[in-house]
């Protein structure tokens, strides 16, 4: 993963505004994933085929549950402007009308009504912390991470009841294991086919 920093003391008061621009114009290769993680410019490589197929699957299961009028996105941009944050979730559930009303190349996140993170091995860390404390503070209701480099082994947990910047924790597991999603999706995720990647 490579970053690029950004000087706060030059921006005169235009530090969101200068790094949107960098995160716009940054150059990465095809497949990368381009986020702004506190204030850094950060580029990741193409997510593993074991991480897209486990995306695969829960995008299947999503769509299952989700009003027409949502959609489930795997490169939308979520902003969190308040922490320096411009996040690339690995899925993003939020109302189609957002979209069509923001234009560009991201949104709100508290407009998000679910946000799901896979770790990789090179970001997990920023899975964990950094992403999951934006998006709380953002006030998104649920916040679902997909952990297989956790330190016990692969787990699933969903987070929600956002406070400041912290998420309690609505259900925990391993890879193989059932996971809740309350309502709107009102959702047993089944996490069986994950242990196979």
């Amino acid at each position: 993963m490579s970053a690029l920093t950004v000087d706060h003391s030059t921006t005169d008061g235009h530090e969101w505004d200068d790094l949107v621009r960098i995160w716009q114009e940054t150059d990465a290769p095809e497949g990368c994933k381009v986020e702004i993680i506190e204030g850094i410019v950060t580029v990741a490589p193409p997510p593993s085929n074991a991480h897209n197929d486990i995306a695969d699957l829960v995008q299947r299961a999503l769509y299952e549950v989700i009003p027409r009028h949502w959609g489930i996105y795997q490169t939308l941009g979520t902003a969190v402007p308040s922490r320096d944050g411009l996040y690339i979730p690995d899925l993003a559930v939020a109302p189609r009308q957002v979209l069509r009303d923001e234009g560009g190349n991201f949104i709100p996140a508290a407009a998000a009504e679910l946000i799901v993170e896979i770790t990789s091995k090179s970001n997990a860390a920023h899975d964990r912390i950094k992403k999951a404390a934006g998006h709380a503070q953002a006030g998104v209701p649920l916040y679902l991470l997909i952990d297989g480099w956790a330190p016990g082994g692969p787990t699933i947990t969903l987070y929600g009841e956002p406070q400041r910047d912290v998420y309690r924790v609505l259900d925990a597991g391993k890879f193989g294991e059932h996971i809740a999603l309350p309502e709107p999706f009102g959702l047993e995720l089944d996490t069986g086919e994950f242990a196979e990647n």
